[in-house]
């Protein structure tokens, strides 16, 4: 810096700045630096108020006919009486100078919900559960269907059709099915939504008495049950579903016969094209090597048919997810 200060008066600021490499402001800031005690006046704008008129503002938004009532009321108020103290605007920076202005009405404040992360790797460590509504034979009439599924295997372990939502079903549905699929204590999860069956106390304290971890989905958030609604899709879309059921009786007889193609025949994308018994019950290394016999058999008999490599049965999942953790990227020191 000084050695740019040195040749400036040869060759100019500008060139020895260049030359050096130094910047223009940082060599007449070091030439002609700022007394340390002098300080740095702000000039008010010239179309502010002053002080004497923000107080006059101040104590007319103060006074009693205007105490409740806000800036735009009092600044056309004013103006019908032929007076003009300051804009609309201006009432607002003055109140918020003198930190008056808030919200008036208590505002309900909704706690941050964390996002459900639930991992199962193995049937009767997750399940989810919900509740569908079914056309009743007649306008504004339904059923409510029932339904419990094992996030692993995508296994109904159980169901029920009823006439109302209640948690006492609820709480029957989920006693029953642990039960008889002998669930152990402390190893299972059920997730739902948050709808009045699922955060009811008596289906809370059944959980508890049996061992089981209860989680719920966020507020107003879809897809943290995703599992349940695909089910109900993959029910919606049969096509013998009907448009409205003529009893609760057809109701329950169509979804009888649904859940037992759904457990047992219906080949699932999500678990290397399994049916949901086949995973539930262990039966997965006796199909898959009867599936590696019959491609073996295929590829020995036209194996130019198979040009990148032997066929092999789909691949099953190890692991799945409610919400799988983002994996943050990790960058180098």
């Amino acid at each position: 810096m000084a050695t740019a200060l040195a040749v400036a008066p040869e060759i100019g600021m500008t060139a020895s700045c260049r030359a050096l490499g130094v910047a223009r402001a940082s060599a007449y800031r070091h030439r002609d630096p700022r007394p340390p005690s002098a300080p740095r006046l702000r000039r008010g704008s010239p179309l502010a108020l002053s002080d004497e008129e923000r107080a006059e503002v101040l104590g007319e938004l103060h006074s009693e006919r205007f105490v409740d009532a806000s800036p735009a009321a009092i600044y056309a108020t004013l103006l019908d009486e032929g007076r003009y103290l300051a804009s609309e605007r201006t009432m607002y920076r003055i109140l918020a100078a003198n930190a008056e202005v808030r919200e008036r009405r208590d505002q309900l404040r909704h706690p941050a919900y964390a996002s459900p992360e639930l991992l199962a790797t193995g049937p009767n460590q997750v399940w989810s559960w919900d509740i569908t509504k079914l056309r009743g034979p007649a306008k504004w009439t339904y059923f409510y269907l029932y339904v419990l599924l094992d996030v692993f295997s995508r296994y109904v372990p159980g169901w029920l059709v009823a006439s109302r939502e209640s948690a006492a079903l609820a709480e029957r549905l989920i006693a029953d099915s642990v039960a008889k699929h002998a669930v152990p204590a402390g190893q299972l999860t059920i997730h739902a939504d948050r709808g009045s069956s699922m955060t009811s106390r008596p289906v809370a304290l059944l959980l508890a008495d049996l061992g089981i971890a209860k989680s719920h989905s966020r507020p107003h958030v879809s897809n943290d049950n995703p599992y349940s609604e695909a089910q109900f899709k993959t029910l919606k879309y049969r096509p013998t579903f009907p448009a409205r059921f003529g009893s609760i009786e057809e109701a329950r007889a169509f979804c009888r016969t649904f859940f037992t193609w759904y457990n047992e025949q219906h080949r699932h994308s999500g678990i290397g094209l399994l049916t949901p018994a086949v995973i539930h019950f262990g039966l997965v290394p006796a199909v898959r090597a009867a599936r590696a016999v019959t491609l073996e058999r295929a590829y020995a008999a036209h194996p130019e048919r198979f040009v990148r490599r032997p066929p092999t049965p789909p691949a099953l999942p190890t692991a799945v997810w409610i919400n799988k953790p983002i994996e943050k990227e990790v960058l180098p020191q």
